[in-house]
């Protein structure tokens, strides 16, 4: 059984394993964090840090809070933060401006994005991949803007295979931040071997 999983719960996941559980673990384009505050070894976020505090300390203020929201979740901006992070641009449909939009009407949602930003943002990949004993593929997007490959979380992961034998790297061709929905072909390319080869050990 194997799991995709955001950064902050493979060291869960690696508790669960002890028990047979679980066998292997998938990461699409990881972002390490929940936000960029996690990585604070790199000179970038360094110098980016009273930004993002500023950043924080305005959306923390309800009126400034919920006119960024409003305005992030307006379709034809959704549409365009999604064709930002897609490589196939077609993928970018009505349906999927919709199914991002619903949510963002539901009760709570302004505090979701706001504790989401805001939050804190977690262990880092540092701090936890070196107690991963299990199987890890990682895919990645090499159009990806959010976590791209030259960042300081892309560059950990690259990194990675060569250090930590259970660490498997693909670079995906032509896609974004959303592997899985922007280009799943691919992703099956690389995916569905290595579940065989996990799921025969």
């Amino acid at each position: 059984m194997c799991f995709h999983l955001q950064i902050s719960h493979v060291y869960c996941v690696e508790q669960e394993s002890s028990q047979n559980l679980v066998r292997g673990i998938v990461l699409l384009n990881c972002a390490g964090g929940m936000n960029n505050k996690a990585i604070v070894d790199d000179w970038r976020i360094k110098l980016l840090l009273p930004l993002l505090w500023l950043v924080d300390f305005l959306l923390k203020q309800r009126r400034i809070a919920t006119a960024v929201f409003e305005r992030a979740k307006q379709r034809d901006n959704l549409r365009n933060i999604l064709l930002s992070v897609y490589g196939n641009k077609e993928s970018v449909d009505d349906e999927l401006v919709e199914i991002i939009n619903g949510p963002a009407n539901d009760e709570g949602a302004l505090d979701a994005f706001v504790s989401i930003i805001t939050g804190p943002p977690g262990p880092n990949p540092v701090q936890l991949m070196p107690r991963i004993n299990l199987p890890v593929l990682v895919l990645w997007g090499d159009q990806d803007p959010f976590t791209p490959i030259d960042g300081p979380v892309g560059k950990y992961f690259s990194s990675l295979p060569s250090k930590s034998s259970n660490v498997s790297l693909y670079m995906l061709e032509g896609v974004g931040h959303c592997p899985h929905d922007d280009k799943p072909d691919l992703v099956h390319q690389k995916l569905l071997p290595w579940l065989a080869q996990v799921t025969a050990l």
